[in-house]
């Protein structure tokens, strides 16, 4: 799949599972269950051991049905790891460009992490297609807002602090998508995975209908 036809996917899905967990079979577990639960497109963070066979496991078992990239990617050497373990994006928490021209190489759409109009402008110049505001929950909709003021042109995706409270004022305030981890994934820290799975099914619906969607 290609660069372009990934962004389109991402922007189509409207939301990104952040996938966190004490190990790989947590991670596969959480995941299965956002997916089941009607989000198609998944970030595997590199903060979670065993990263890379998470992305493999979901890769074999959901093939092209569901979109799994890696999250959390700091530097040009994880990102290239994740890209063989099957990522089909890279989401980094900041502005590193060698990653950004690393993933362009190997033309595999990288997200990387904004805080400021400076990092934005640098992201943009880099080619990058797609950039992260992080924390969500520093800057509010209100933040995204501002940085859209200037740069009308830029496809911006807040993450962290995003929840079903909140969405609705973020995609008001211009985002193109959401990235949201904690707020779905919370059963998991209980081993409740229907609960993990029934509120990615309430989210994903929510999402769909603040986009004007169908599902």
């Amino acid at each position: 799949m290609k660069r372009e036809e990934i962004l389109t996917q991402i922007k189509q899905s409207g939301v990104i599972a952040v996938i966190r967990g004490a190990n790989a079979d947590e991670g596969i577990k959480s995941s299965r269950a956002c997916i089941e639960g009607g989000i198609k497109v998944i970030e595997v963070t590199y903060t979670m051991p065993g990263a890379g066979e998470v992305i493999a496991a979901l890769n074999r078992e959901f093939g092209e049905s569901v979109l799994v990239g890696a999250g959390t990617v700091l530097d040009p050497q994880t990102a290239r790891s994740a890209m063989l373990a099957g990522a089909k994006f890279i989401v980094a928490p900041s502005l590193n460009p060698e990653t950004i021209r690393l993933c362009n190489r190997y033309c595999v759409l990288c997200i990387p992490g904004i805080g400021s109009a400076t990092e934005l402008q640098q992201a943009l110049e880099l080619g990058a297609g797609l950039v992260k505001l992080f924390p969500g929950d520093v800057f509010k909709p209100a933040g995204l807002k501002a940085f859209k003021g200037p740069f009308p042109q830029a496809d911006i995706m807040p993450t962290g602090g995003v929840s079903a409270d909140n969405a609705e004022e973020w995609f008001k305030a211009g985002a193109v998508a959401v990235g949201a981890g904690s707020f779905l994934t919370a059963g998991a820290k209980k081993g409740d995975y229907e609960e993990v799975k029934r509120t990615a099914r309430a989210f994903a619906d929510k999402v769909a209908r603040i986009k004007g969607g169908a599902r």
